[in-house]
């Protein structure tokens, strides 16, 4: 079967997409796990991870072009993931860390919010 041209193009662009999403994805991971120096748990966290960025490209792959997976659309992938960390992860990491900053910070100042009364109370309580 001869497949037409413009889905052809169509793969490769959304095969790179998924790679450029695989690194953003990455990223975000990176962010959240820090430095564990915890071997194990890294192990399985970095397996939890892959597992779900798999099934998040498989998925992606399969709205976009019916997922097509021969072996160029790997290629093209690792090509996508390699654009990503070589030209936008920097900039792209400034701003995800800049929001995890701030959700852990809003999160941070709710749950004061919520607690010092609770404190207050109790500390009264134990004072008397």
């Amino acid at each position: 079967m001869i497949i037409p041209l413009l889905f052809q193009f169509k793969t490769i662009l959304f095969s790179i997409l998924s790679g450029i999403i695989t690194g953003i994805l990455f990223d975000f991971y990176r962010i959240i796990r820090g430095h564990n120096k915890n071997k194990v748990l890294a192990v399985f966290q970095d397996l939890l991870f892959w597992i779900l960025a798999s099934i998040i490209v498989f998925v992606f792959l399969l709205y976009t072009n019916y997922a097509l997976i021969v072996p160029y659309v790997y290629l093209y992938i690792a090509l996508g993931i390699y654009i990503y960390l070589k030209l936008l992860s920097k900039y792209i990491l400034k701003v995800q860390y800049a929001i995890y900053r701030f959700i852990a910070k809003v999160f941070r100042v709710g749950f004061n919010h919520v607690f010092y009364p609770l404190k207050l109370i109790f500390y009264n309580k134990s004072k008397k």
